[in-house]
């Protein structure tokens, strides 16, 4: 599909609609789909044919002093993300501790089972066998 031959023009007038303030086809965001839906164009224009225009949009917004939506809500995600990691560090550290205690457990009751077998082994002349009792005949 070839694009439009005004489609550059129409791109350069959404530009400055949105950054005026006044959008007319889209909600005004700063954003390559809101910028896409007031020029009339499909979003891959923006990204894949006039990439040029869509720099120079986020070069207006910075140089405006704004953040645009997008990285807005990638630098709150980037927070949310370092917050829920030292969550899990804290989460994987206290783990370890824990099973560290556990391993240190175990080892000790093996080394207890150890030694009261080896007491059974010693002492096997303090074993006696009990005397069953006769079982009731059957009827």
């Amino acid at each position: 599909m070839t694009p439009a031959i005004d489609e550059r023009d129409r791109i350069r007038g959404a530009i400055d609609r949105i950054l005026s303030g006044s959008p007319i086809h889209s909600n005004g965001a700063l954003t390559v789909v809101a910028l896409a839906t007031e020029a009339g164009v499909p979003r891959n224009a923006l990204t894949q044919r006039h990439q040029d225009l869509k720099n120079e949009f986020y070069a207006r917004v910075r140089a405006r002093g704004g953040i645009p939506d997008s990285e807005k809500r990638l630098r709150a995600r980037v927070v949310k993300l370092k917050e829920q990691h030292a969550d899990d560090v804290k989460e994987i550290n206290e783990l370890k501790v824990a099973n560290e205690i556990l391993v240190r457990a175990l080892h000790q009751a093996q080394m207890e089972n150890r030694q009261i077998r080896l007491q059974l082994v010693e002492r096997a002349d303090n074993l006696r066998v009990l005397p069953t009792q006769p079982r009731p005949p059957e009827r």
